[in-house]
C-alpha cells in the first residue's frame, strides 16, 4: 500500500508506506520524484513507513533506472517517519553514507518535527 500525501511543502513529495512496494507504487513515487525535480531542481522527500513488507524486484529495477536516468543529486533532505527503531538506524548510517542529503528518522508521534525540518532546510 502506497499513499500519495500532501504536507504543505510545493517541492517535497510525501507519501505513506505499508506493506510489500510494488512496481506501479515505486513507479508512482518516481514519477512523482522526476515531476517535482522538473519543477524546482532541488527537492524533499517525506516517508512515513507504517510497516514494511519488502520490495518487488521490478520496483527495485524501476528505482535503479530513475537513479541511472536522473540520479540522487537533486534530492537534498528526506525526513522517515516509522515506529521501528531499526529502520531509524539504517536512516542514520545512510545519513553518513549519501553526504550530500541531510536525512533524519522520526519516531510516529514525531509527525510534526520531521515536517519542520523539510520546512527548515
Amino acid at each position: 500500500m502506497l499513499e500519495m500525501m500532501d504536507i504543505g511543502i510545493e517541492k517535497a513529495v510525501a507519501y505513506r508506506l505499508g506493506g510489500k512496494i510494488t512496481e506501479d507504487e515505486m513507479t508512482l513515487v518516481l514519477s512523482a520524484l522526476k515531476e517535482k525535480i522538473d519543477t524546482y531542481g532541488k527537492i524533499f522527500i517525506y516517508q512515513e513507513i507504517e510497516s514494511f513488507g519488502g520490495v518487488e524486484f521490478d520496483a527495485i529495477v524501476e528505482k535503479f533506472k530513475f537513479f541511472f536516468d536522473v540520479g540522487i543529486s537533486n534530492i537534498s533532505r528526506i525526513s522517515v517517519v516509522t515506529h521501528k527503531k531499526w529502520m531509524q538506524k539504517i536512516i542514520d548510517l545512510e545519513d553518513k553514507l549519501f553526504k550530500k542529503i541531510d536525512m533524519k528518522g522520526f519516531s510516529i508521534d514525531e509527525k510534526n518535527k520531521a515536517i519542520e525540518f523539510l520546512k527548515h532546510a
